[in-house]
């Protein structure tokens, strides 16, 4: 006996409507967007430890360009995650520090950062074993 053509499942389930309760996706996307970016985890995790000038950090956070660690703290800031103070000396002198609302995000940042190191090597391999498998 050969496969059937004919349509054996026809009842379909009523139109969804979008939940009401999800509609806070789209701003909650946004902010794991902010977080999650590389950049920003590199940033919190650099400011675990108390306030920073932007060339330390950018000396601390290997291969981000000027351009992308100013994004990224004006990010950060705008988020409420980070505050900037100038200090009136000359050179005027800018910490980098973060809230009570980025020290929130700490240790999951922390813990994110050193799950990452730590399984980096793993990642590496599985990444070489699907390039193989799928002629990558």
């Amino acid at each position: 006996m050969g496969t059937s053509l004919e349509p054996t499942h026809i009842d379909f389930p009523a139109e969804r409507r979008p939940d009401p309760n999800h509609s806070d996706c789209r701003s909650v996307a946004s902010i794991l967007a902010r977080v999650g970016d590389k950049w920003s985890v590199f940033v919190i995790m650099m400011l675990s430890d108390g306030p920073k000038r932007f060339n330390e950090l950018k000396r601390m956070i290997n291969g981000i360009s000027q351009r992308m660690l100013t994004l990224t703290l004006r990010g950060l800031e705008r988020d409420g995650l980070v505050t900037r103070t100038i200090f009136p000396t000359i050179p005027p002198r800018v910490d980098y520090e973060l809230t009570d609302l980025g020290r929130g995000l700490q240790q999951p940042v922390k813990a994110l950062g050193e799950w990452a190191m730590t399984h980096q090597d793993q990642i590496a391999a599985a990444r070489t074993r699907f390039d193989e498998r799928n002629g990558g």
